[in-house]
């Protein structure tokens, strides 16, 4: 099954998963500006995995310029996403299906979800509700990256380690389109699998990454270095029982202890995160999906999180 897909954030995630779609043989187009869409332009997108170079040259513009797209994959930066939306409106027909790959908490988590929070939408992830007027959440397909892939420069990415990518549907069905998806992704690489309950992979993904990233960040370290730290290793696990306290109100739950889920995190070895990399590069965080939503949710659940918002706190403080 060849498809269409856009790709929107042509950074280390993006240009992976564009660059695995092309092997796959799929028509890939990377919605980019400035240097990103420069270097496209002039050079092609580039991925180095293991000793391998590989250059690929897919059409690069605007979302007007792009059109429809059977498939659209968000892998940029989620605080910029309410902004974006509406710009993106152009690569959406009329059955194009979404496939929501940014870090933290995603637009649609608790779009008919039931509970406390059915239907709510976060001020900390889509403040005004752009995303929810744009993006079709009967045709959304959620996404978990478990990979630390850095950009060399624009357009140009490295993989350092990859363990998977988990997809599935909010409501946990199949579908050809989620099948096709992953089959693709395995054609091109990618270690690909399919879950019926993504809401608690984004939740068990953001468990750890919403201490390790504001941590790393604050102090400038590793993810080696920060774990390898007893003291810090313990704050990451209360920062985690906080975040389990709104889990349990919302009837999440996780297959593994804290301790494990940072053991994931050990797995892809001794990396910069996200967060680290922006801080270095004075690049804005992606701090509010993040760590900003997990506090937001836990006061509308009436939770108290005093180490999660004082690390909020010191991060906004470098943030800013």
């Amino acid at each position: 099954m060849t498809c269409s897909i856009a790709i929107v954030g042509v950074g280390a995630i993006g240009s992976w998963l564009g660059d695995a779609f092309d092997r796959a043989g799929w028509r890939v187009s990377m919605v980019a500006r400035g240097a990103t869409l420069e270097a496209l332009r002039r050079s092609g997108l580039r991925v180095a995995r293991d000793s391998e170079i590989r250059s690929s040259h897919p059409p690069a513009g605007s979302a007007d310029e792009m059109g429809p797209h059977d498939f659209v994959a968000l892998t940029v930066k989620a605080q910029l996403l309410p902004e974006l939306a509406p710009r993106l409106s152009p690569l959406i027909g009329p059955a194009t299906v979404l496939i929501s790959a940014t870090n933290g908490i995603p637009w649609w988590f608790f779009q008919d979800f039931g509970g406390p929070l059915e239907n709510a939408t976060l001020d900390s992830v889509d403040r005004g509700g752009s995303q929810k007027r744009i993006f079709p959440r009967d045709r959304t397909l959620g996404a978990v990256v478990h990979a630390s892939v850095r950009t060399v420069s624009p357009g140009y990415s490295q993989v350092v380690a990859a363990d998977r990518l988990i997809l599935g549907a909010p409501n946990g069905l199949s579908s050809p389109q989620l099948q096709a998806v992953v089959h693709a992704l395995r054609e091109g690489g990618i270690n690909a699998l399919t879950s019926n309950n993504i809401r608690g992979e984004v939740w068990s993904k953001l468990w750890g990454n919403m201490t390790i990233n504001p941590l790393s960040a604050l102090t400038r370290s590793g993810t080696g270095k920060l774990l390898g730290n007893a003291e810090v290793r313990e704050l990451c696990i209360r920062m985690m029982e906080e975040m389990q306290l709104c889990a349990q109100q919302l009837n999440l739950k996780l297959a593994m202890s804290a301790a494990e889920r940072l053991g994931v995190a050990l797995r892809l070895g001794d990396f910069k995160t996200s967060m680290l990399a922006d801080i270095e590069a004075g690049r804005p965080l992606e701090l509010e999906p993040q760590l900003g939503a997990v506090v937001e949710i836990a006061h509308r659940l009436n939770v108290p999180t005093p180490f999660l918002r004082m690390v909020l706190a010191l991060t906004r403080l470098i943030s800013a």
